[in-house]
């Protein structure tokens, strides 16, 4: 949770309504952070846990049409069970206007540390699905050498195609784990990572676009296997660094920063 200390906690004083068919007349877009042990919190859970702080922060949250009214909140290519993330992203509707820095505060406070919220822009249009075209990845590997992951990486970005098998909802599905990959480089420790002692320990740093079917981070540690019998002892340690439009140089750019920039302009 942030350090900030607010006067208050909760944005609108008045209980939520039971129906909530007020129309939504402010979106706001949210970047949060999935960190330590919370990363094992499942996508389920955490919206289970970020309704109820909505709740506990009086935000008025705008709900959908029907018998059977659900908060408007749509989750943007949120990051698999276990992995930390320090860019994920969700949108809300609201029914009433709200300062963005009270809001985060306010949800912030209202969830539990290793759920951070870390920024919330007024969303100025567009989609924040269409903003999200890849992912960075960094990935720990206790008990591999650095050398021996240069190999097999040398050998997966050689290879025209790598491919590996998912169990999917739609069940197994074989798909290539090597065309969605823009970079792959292998870092070595400044410092023992994740509190890792006693081992080497490889890090890779992956950035990977969003396909469909996705290529997660595990989809290329099963490349790594398939082209070099890469075989890590203990579970990688994987964090999402940050997801957003690909440049033509390779970086991830914010996908809130189109937001921001409207609201300076604005302001002006």
């Amino acid at each position: 949770m942030g350090t900030d200390t607010p006067r208050s906690t909760k944005i609108n004083k008045k209980p939520q309504p039971e129906g909530g068919q007020a129309p939504v007349v402010q979106r706001v877009r949210i970047r949060y952070a999935k960190r330590g042990p919370l990363r094992f919190t499942s996508h389920r859970d955490f919206a289970r846990a970020f309704e109820r702080a909505l709740r506990r922060a009086g935000v008025p949250i705008a709900f959908s049409q029907g018998f059977t009214p659900h908060p408007k909140i749509s989750y943007a290519s949120a990051a698999p069970t276990g992995v930390a993330s320090e860019a994920e992203y969700l949108e809300i509707g609201l029914r009433a206007p709200v300062d963005p820095a009270d809001l985060r505060v306010a949800l912030d406070a209202a969830l539990s540390p290793g759920l951070d919220v870390l920024d919330a822009v007024v969303a100025d249009g567009g989609s924040l699905a269409d903003r999200i075209e890849a992912s960075h990845w960094w990935i720990e590997l206790p008990g591999v050498d650095p050398v021996t992951l240069h190999r097999a990486v040398d050998a997966f970005t050689a290879a025209g195609e790598v491919l590996v098998e998912r169990m999917t909802k739609q069940g197994r599905r074989t798909f290539d784990a090597r065309a969605a990959v823009v970079r792959a480089v292998v870092r070595e420790p400044a410092e023992t990572p994740s509190e890792v002692t006693g081992v080497p320990c490889a890090i890779l740093e992956l950035v990977v676009r969003q396909v469909t079917p996705s290529v997660r981070p595990d989809d290329v540690l099963s490349g790594l296997r398939v082209v070099a019998d890469l075989e890590p002892p203990v579970s990688p340690r994987v964090t999402r660094l940050a997801q957003g439009t690909l440049t033509a140089q390779g970086a991830i750019a914010d996908p809130l920063e189109a937001d921001r920039d409207r609201a300076t302009i604005v302001e002006r």
